[in-house]
C-alpha cells in the first residue's frame, strides 16, 4: 500500500479520466491523493481513452509527490475492464463508487489479489477506498470498511447522496450535516480514517469554510474537485505555528504538573486533563510526520 499515512493524506483531489490538461493541473495543485474518475466525470465514450492515459497520470502523480488514484466503474458494469487496466499500471488505491455492501468490497478485493499475482505486485498492496455515497452506503459503513483489509479510509460522497436523500443542494451543506458527523463517528470506530464529502461549488472561501468545519468535526482529511482549493484546503488539515505552540504548552504544563504530584493543570484558561493532553501531543505528533514528509 502506499507509505502516505492516512491521517497524512489531507487532500483528495477527483477529477476526469480522458482530459489530459486536467490532469497536468491536478498535479501541479499540490493535492496528496490525486483522482482519476472513470465512472461520472468520465462519459462512457471516452473510458477506454481514460484507460489508456493512466500510465502518464500515475507516473506524473509519482513525479509531483503525490499518491496515485483511480475511481472505476461497478463491476457489474465496465468495472472489471478498468480494474484490469488500472492494475497494469499500479496504481496505489482503487476506489469504489455507490459502494453500499460488504459483499462488493469483498468482491473487488478477489479481483485485485487476482491482479496483483498476476502483474507480479505484493500482496496487498493496492488498497482500496469504499465511497459512500447513498444512505445505504453511509448507514452500511461499518460493515463495508470491515469488509477488507485493505481498507484503511473510506470517502463520503456529496452530490449523489444528496440527492438519494431527496435534499436540497446548498453551499451551507446542512443537508449533509448530520450524515457527515455519522459517518466520522461509524469510520473512528472501526479505526478507519474518514474521508470529507467533497465541497462542489466553485468558491474557495466556501471550501475554507467547509473544511475548518469537517476539521472542527474531527476530519483530518477532505475530497476536492477544483485544483485551485487544494493549497488553501492543505492549510487547514496542516497544524499551524500557534496550534503547535499551544500543544506544546499543553503538554510541558501538564507533564509538570504530574511531575508535582497534580492531576490536572491550567493553560490558558483550560483546565488540561489527561484528554487534552493526549490530544496535544497527537498534534505534535502529526505535524512531525508531515514536516518529514
Amino acid at each position: 500500500m502506499t507509505c502516505l499515512e492516512p491521517d497524512l493524506r489531507r487532500t483528495w483531489l477527483i477529477g476526469p479520466g480522458a482530459d489530459p490538461v486536467a490532469h497536468a493541473a491536478m498535479q501541479a495543485s499540490g493535492a496528496d491523493v490525486l483522482v482519476v474518475d472513470w465512472e461520472d466525470f468520465t462519459p462512457p465514450a471516452r473510458r477506454r481513452d481514460a484507460r489508456d492515459m493512466l500510465a502518464p497520470f500515475v507516473s506524473g502523480c509519482r513525479q509531483a509527490g503525490a499518491v496515485p488514484a483511480v475511481r472505476i466503474n461497478a463491476l457489474e458494469d465496465c468495472g472489471r475492464t478498468d480494474l484490469a487496466a488500472a492494475m497494469a499500471v499500479r496504481p496505489d488505491i482503487v476506489l469504489y463508487p455507490m459502494t453500499e455492501s460488504a459483499e462488493q468490497i469483498q468482491a473487488l478485493d478477489t479481483a485485485i489479489a487476482q491482479l496483483e499475482t498476476e502483474h507480479g505486485i505484493a500482496k496487498g498492496g493496492t488498497e482500496i477506498v469504499p465511497v459512500c455515497e447513498t444512505a445505504l452506503g453511509v448507514v452500511a459503513v461499518r460493515s463495508i470498511v470491515a469488509a477488507s483489509g485493505r481498507i484503511c479510509a473510506a470517502l463520503l460522497g456529496s452530490e449523489d447522496l444528496a440527492n438519494d436523500l431527496n435534499a436540497e443542494r446548498g453551499p451551507d451543506a446542512v443537508e449533509l450535516d448530520y450524515v457527515r458527523r455519522r459517518f466520522l463517528l461509524e469510520c473512528r470506530a472501526l479505526k478507519v480514517e474518514p474521508i470529507d464529502a467533497p465541497y462542489t461549488f466553485s468558491d474557495v472561501e466556501g471550501a475554507l469554510n467547509e473544511a475548518l468545519y469537517a476539521r472542527r468535526l474531527g476530519y483530518r482529511s477532505k475530497s476536492l474537485v477544483r485544483p485551485e482549493q487544494a493549497a488553501p484546503l492543505n492549510g487547514v488539515f496542516t497544524p499551524s505555528d500557534e496550534e503547535l505552540r499551544r500543544a506544546h504548552a499543553v503538554v510541558a504544563a501538564f507533564d509538570a504538573a504530574r511531575a508535582r504530584g497534580e492531576d490536572r493543570a491550567l493553560v490558558e484558561g483550560l483546565w488540561v486533563e489527561v484528554p487534552a493532553y493526549r490530544n496535544a501531543q497527537r498534534l505534535i505528533d502529526r505535524a512531525q510526520r508531515l514536516g518529514k514528509r
